[in-house]
């Protein structure tokens, strides 16, 4: 059983808990999800089945799309609807259109940004919220992360919601906070809806009444992608027989003449994903595996 389950995350469940829940239903230990959600948003959220679980990475480097409804006036430790109010005042005037969207403009392209405390950042081995439960300060690691889409959809006095296309590792809620502190207000996010990662996008999704209706039916495996769905961000590189022998003993190979618009990217053969190569750090004339596939069936293209 290998295959990428395109599932759709609902409101109180952490993403470990979809790994879980998962596991049961497919009956299977190797499965691994494609990037963090946080319990209170719903979403996209592909799950990696058996040999694919090899591209979660590949899979989680994707770019991602959000659906993000910021509150004024008030301000939580978490910076969600989840957390305790730290600041709140009285809104007596309200930010129109064009000073949102004049703000949002400032924070399209590479932007640095500060994750959260409760976050699960990892500073001298330990995660953030573990030092935010304790009420312990601690220096927060600066990241470069890319805004590629920032629009704002509607806003409503006290609310406005904003759709964001951003890289792998942004925090949504920090830059809800950090756009609204750039108007003059404290604010928290207080609705979000992970609406694509990579090519998987929400019309792509189940729900998990449907998958267990599926499974009751003897239908659970028809639910799977193939793996390469994963990886389509990729270039490919496709070998006749011989090579194909050479690239499933995860053996190197000399750089192919074909101008690659991707490091790493798929090699294939008829139609079948073989593996994911890079080109070798050390020597850039020959190439090496980073994932070799031993399956047919689901990892085929279609």
């Amino acid at each position: 059983m290998n295959g990428i389950l395109p599932l759709w995350k609902p409101k109180g469940m952490t993403s470990h808990d979809c790994v879980m829940k998962v596991r049961k239903i497919f009956q299977t230990k190797k499965v691994g999800h494609t990037g963090t959600l946080d319990p209170d948003a719903e979403g996209v959220l592909p799950i990696c089945i058996g040999e694919a679980t090899k591209i979660v990475p590949f899979l989680t480097d994707t770019k991602k799309s959000y659906v993000a409804e910021v509150r004024l006036g008030i301000a939580t430790d978490t910076l969600d609807a989840t957390g305790k109010v730290v600041k709140q005042i009285k809104l007596d005037k309200f930010p129109d259109k064009q000073e949102i969207e004049d703000v949002l403009v400032s924070f399209q392209g590479e932007i640095t940004q500060i994750p959260p405390m409760y976050s699960a950042v990892k500073v001298k081995g330990k995660k953030l919220y573990e030092y935010a439960r304790k009420d312990q300060s601690v220096e927060r690691p600066k990241r470069l992360v890319t805004i590629e889409e920032l629009k704002l959809i509607n806003c409503h006095r006290e609310t406005f919601t904003i759709r964001v296309v951003c890289s792998k590792g942004t925090y949504i809620r920090t830059l809800c906070v950090d756009i609204c502190e750039k108007l003059g207000y404290p604010a928290h996010m207080s609705k979000l809806r992970r609406t694509k990662v990579g090519s998987f996008a929400e019309e792509d999704c189940l729900t998990f009444s449907q998958i267990e209706r599926a499974a009751e039916e003897g239908n659970r495996d028809a639910l799977l992608l193939p793996i390469v769905r994963g990886i389509d961000h990729l270039d490919t590189f496709i070998v006749d027989e011989e090579t194909k022998k050479r690239v499933l003993h995860g053996q190197k190979l000399p750089k192919p003449e074909k101008s690659l618009k991707t490091n790493p990217f798929a090699v294939l053969h008829q139609n079948s994903l073989l593996a994911i190569y890079e080109i070798h750090p050390q020597n850039k004339h020959v190439i090496k595996p980073v994932r070799v596939f031993r399956v047919n069936g689901k990892s085929e293209v279609k």
